[in-house]
């Protein structure tokens, strides 16, 4: 996998288990080994304009998606083209609050984001129930795997 993460933000951010977490659940997802992936880390006057410019919503938000290729996930008997998956943006300081509030670290926060962000690029939507109950279910179980991985590999 090609995983480009640039941290903007100002904010310290484990790039390392980002990429980690990129590379498990592209690989749970069946994409490509050659796909591209950019995650982008900016702080909160960097992510209200893009959410602004994007969603024609005010204020910061935790992540946002921008799918290039429009690629799916594949399955174990058919494993996704290589192309651009497209850009994942976080705010880390909208995920500090966030992990406050439900009670988590940061970093699981940012792991869930990411993960979330990467779900979007492969679209999943969280639009109507259904789709909702599909993809959050798809999160928890890509992080509940990573976190067993990363516990292995300690």
């Amino acid at each position: 996998m090609s995983i480009e993460i640039n941290n903007e933000s100002g904010v310290a951010v484990d790039e390392a288990a980002l990429q980690r977490l990129a590379t498990f659940a592209l690989d749970q997802l069946h994409v490509h080994p050659d796909a591209e992936l950019a995650i982008l880390v900016v702080d909160e006057a960097a992510m209200e304009q893009l959410h602004v410019q994007w969603m024609d919503e005010p204020g910061p938000t935790d992540v946002l998606s921008f799918p290039m290729d429009e690629l799916r996930p594949g399955t174990d008997d058919f494993q996704t083209p290589a192309g651009l998956l497209g850009d994942i943006v976080l705010c880390p300081q909208v995920a500090i609050a966030q992990a406050e509030t439900a009670g988590h670290s940061p970093m699981d926060e940012m792991l869930m984001l990411t993960t979330h962000g990467l779900l979007h690029l492969l679209g999943f939507d969280h639009a109507e129930p259904d789709e909702e109950k599909e993809m959050f279910g798809i999160q928890r179980e890509i992080l509940a795997g990573f976190s067993i991985d990363e516990r292995r590999s300690r």
